[in-house]
């Protein structure tokens, strides 16, 4: 099986049932996600050799994250134990107009105070073909970002690929930090994935003619977002960009665009009915890892990654549970939804 390492914050998710509001309920259920362990259990699920790498406490809810893990299957000898507490969001289900609602309660996490020194990079990306992160793990402190540069920087050395969602969280920090950083990371980078959102808050670059959110996307627009980043970061190898028009809080239409330098490929484009949306960019970008690790051509690459986060945005909780042949079998055209016997 092929080696794939990602690294990033795991926290609780604690979510009122239903389309409920914080402000009406007594108790709420909890699970756990973040946007790297996302991918990592995506990958797991389609039979890639997944590794997650974080730091947890030594109590009970820690080992609880870390069993929510290993039982689809995930590598975790590489989390590191200790620190104070788990990070928390609380994340409220929008519908129709009224707009989702997430809040952090992340200070002070075991990953955000861990010692970037306590990450042997070298022994965790033995054997490794891919390494993934996020913008949200550089965005918890200079720790995070010292630690996530050292692991791109020496995965690069070792051969391994390194792809990035850009991810830019502006309740963790300013755009102004979010490009500097950013800017040091992306030098390591091989595929970058982003959206229109993303590129413009992090470095400045826009999708002149569209507005998703009054669902207006402009192809050549996404063609440009694209090529900027290539232009910006030449060792980008490829460059992802997901395209989501919100026609409100339960539809969306979903679709992407795939850059290897020198064609533009668009995948498919899906009406969603969302049942959770919570963690569709990260089901996006695990397609596409395990796609490209597939050795799948970039139009196929893609279509195999938009199915991937379709099918994401039926399944509650932050984790895509979906099977290849269950992605396949919509890439390849049947979304009828019928039941199967």
């Amino acid at each position: 099986m092929m080696k794939v390492v990602c690294f990033g914050e795991l926290m609780i998710r604690i979510q009122p049932a239903d389309y409920y509001r914080f402000v009406q309920v007594d108790s709420m259920t909890t699970t756990f996600g973040g946007g790297e362990a996302n991918v990592s259990v995506s990958l797991a699920h389609y039979g890639l050799d997944s590794f997650y790498v974080t730091k947890l406490p030594e109590h009970e809810i820690g080992q609880a994250a870390i069993n929510s893990l290993r039982r689809y299957g995930v590598n975790t000898e590489y989390i590191v134990r200790g620190g104070q507490r788990i990070g928390i969001y609380y994340n409220e289900k929008g519908a129709s107009q009224r707009a989702s609602k997430c809040i952090y309660d992340r200070q002070g996490s075991s990953i955000q105070t861990a010692n970037p020194s306590e990450f042997n990079w070298e022994k965790i990306l033995d054997g490794a073909k891919w390494f993934h992160i996020t913008g949200i793990t550089p965005a918890l402190g200079e720790n995070m970002l010292t630690a996530c540069i050292e692991a791109c920087k020496t995965a690069q050395q070792m051969g391994v690929t390194v792809s990035c969602d850009l991810n830019y969280r502006a309740k963790l920090w300013t755009k102004t930090e979010a490009q500097k950083a950013m800017s040091e990371i992306c030098k390591y980078v091989d595929v970058c994935i982003s959206n229109e959102d993303d590129a413009f808050d992090v470095f400045g670059i826009k999708a002149q003619n569209s507005d998703t959110k009054k669902g207006i996307l402009d192809e050549e627009s996404y063609k440009s977002v694209a090529k900027q980043l290539k232009e910006k970061f030449p060792n980008f190898k490829k460059v992802a960009i997901t395209l989501r028009s919100s026609v409100n809080a339960n539809r969306n239409d979903w679709q992407a665009l795939l850059f290897d330098g020198e064609k533009y490929y668009f995948s498919k484009k899906y009406e969603l009915w969302i049942v959770d949306r919570v963690g569709g960019g990260d089901a996006f970008a695990a397609g596409l890892i395990y796609s490209l690790l597939q050795g799948m051509e970039c139009q196929k690459a893609v279509d195999w990654a938009v199915s991937a986060s379709a099918l994401k945005h039926s399944i509650i909780g932050d984790f895509n549970m979906v099977s290849v042949s269950e992605v396949e079998k919509l890439a390849s055209g049947d979304g009828s939804g019928r039941i199967q016997r």
